[in-house]
């Protein structure tokens, strides 16, 4: 009996079930049928504006069309009105001087005959009528000022609904991902001169192949593109792939998005290992900043307290929802990883393949700064360089001022301008680490050794602070210079 109740439970509540998603959908279609009601009536109202916005241009023109043949008419007929007054005045000229020849043919004396023959003859030869130009000055022909709108009627009849612009499709062999830029090209399967622009889609994503229905990362839009090509500048590759789709547009309507594409977007993403940096350090996401007063510990202890602590599992970040087996567990060394002098602080992801690249801002003002690899064994007391489980180029503006590569406790002076922003590049299966001036690319300093461990990227500072720039990929620049400069050393002898 309580299995038969069950089972009747059970198809009451499919049929509840049901029933409400019956009149979900039927709600659903009396509000598209409002909906196609509402857009009608806007489609309507947008013709009937374009139509006057086409009358109005229309009437326009003809305006000025009209305008033409009046000033046309109007200049003819001031023309052809003074040349008549001018034949009617010269033809009552010539009418009075006809009837004086015919009174003189009259007169009997001979004396006077000839007198008044001569007089007749200088007024004929001065005459306006044998000076006018019998020919008409305008003509009465308006045929230049016909119109023949034959092509504009075939053009107003083919008028039409704008179609729905055809779906682009993104061209991945003309695509590109490099120094941190995306290109990204596509072509439409048909020529269509309705096309106004283009809407660009993309998001950041942790997952390999077509973009997910439910991922957390939102589409961004780039609206406005003009051209069937677009570059993404100066992007931080935070993610391992970005989900890409663009559509057309014309001036009334968009068409659907093209089957979205997933490029990869390799680069080294790492943070700053904030649980166990120097006690004199504040850790700010990427930043650091040397303090006196050692207000880490209170900080930290803060942080933990309210749950927003770095302290926390990496896996709250959108950029780690695939948890690398490279980064290191925050909670391993404790607040007294460094103490005594080694202001250090080192990143979370251990490098032991490939090649990376990062960069690293600092104030000029710094006591003292240092920047480059470190193996995890590097010692709480230890300073870089000071040891032969870490390479760095180091800052000394105490005392005296001093810019050299340190390795093993030995020091080479650099002979180059201190940059603002250097650039570290780490081969590690060649066992290369390469500095460079971040804004110019000029190589600053190499070293060359055998990596017999894991390196992490690590930084040093005092009296002073510097930002961190994760998720870039190795300038083309400096991997060309890499090719070119890879028969030749440009370190020291003792520093391997």
């Amino acid at each position: 009996m309580e299995d038969e109740g069950m089972e009747k439970g059970g198809i009451i509540t499919t049929l509840a079930v049901k029933n409400e998603e019956i009149q979900n959908f039927i709600y659903s279609l009396k509000q598209m049928m409002q909906n196609v009601q509402d857009n009608s009536t806007r489609a309507q109202e947008d013709l009937d504006a374009e139509f006057q916005s086409l009358f109005v241009l229309l009437d326009e023109l003809k305006e000025e069309m009209v305008t033409k043949i009046k000033q046309e008419r109007a200049q003819r007929i001031y023309e052809l009105q003074a040349q008549l007054a001018a034949c009617t005045k010269a033809l009552e000229s010539s009418e009075e001087l006809l009837e004086a020849a015919n009174q003189t043919l009259g007169m009997a004396n001979d004396h006077e005959f000839h007198q008044a023959a001569k007089q007749i003859k200088d007024s004929v030869t001065m005459a306006p009528a044998f000076r006018l130009s019998l020919k008409a000055k305008a003509s009465d022909n308006m045929s230049h000022l016909m119109v023949d709108f034959a092509q504009e009627r075939r053009v107003l009849q083919a008028m039409a609904f704008l179609p729905v612009p055809s779906t682009p499709e993104i061209d991945l062999a003309e695509s590109l991902v490099a120094d941190n830029c995306v290109t990204l090209s596509w072509r439409m399967p048909e020529e269509d001169t309705k096309i106004d622009h283009y809407v660009l889609e993309y998001r950041k994503t942790n997952f390999e192949g077509p973009p997910r229905a439910k991922e957390d990362q939102p589409w961004m839009v780039v609206e406005g593109i003009r051209s069937t090509e677009y570059t993404l500048p100066r992007m931080k590759f935070d993610m391992r792939y970005m989900n890409f789709r663009v559509r057309a547009c014309n001036k009334a309507v968009a068409g659907d998005f093209s089957e979205p594409v997933t490029l990869e977007t390799k680069a080294f993403t790492f943070r700053l290992d904030a649980s166990t940096c120097h006690q004199n350090l504040r850790v700010e996401e990427l930043s650091v900043e040397w303090d006196a007063t050692g207000g880490k510990l209170q900080d930290v202890k803060a942080r933990e307290k309210d749950g927003k602590g770095r302290t926390a599992s990496p896996a709250n970040s959108p950029a780690r929802a695939v948890q690398s087996p490279k980064r290191m567990s925050l909670g391993r060394g404790g607040r007294d990883r460094f103490t005594a002098e080694s202001y250090t602080v080192l990143g979370d992801t251990l490098i032991d393949a490939d090649d990376h690249y990062w960069e690293v801002q600092f104030d000029r003002d710094s006591k003292a700064f240092g920047v480059g690899v470190a193996y995890r064994s590097l010692g709480k007391f230890d300073q870089l360089g000071k040891t032969s489980a870490s390479w760095c180029l180091h800052l000394n503006n105490w005392l005296q001022v001093s810019f050299s590569a340190k390795h093993a406790n030995k020091a080479k002076v650099l002979d180059v301008p201190v940059p603002d922003c250097i650039g570290v590049h780490c081969n590690f299966p060649e066992g290369i680490l390469s500095f460079y001036d971040a804004r110019t690319k000029q190589l600053l300093h190499t070293f060359r050794t055998k990596f017999t461990q894991p390196v992490l990227p690590a930084f040093t500072v005092w009296c002073g602070s510097f930002q961190v720039s994760s998720g870039l990929q190795v300038p083309s620049a400096v991997r060309c210079l890499q090719k070119r400069s890879s028969t030749a050393s440009s370190s020291n002898a003792s520093l391997p």
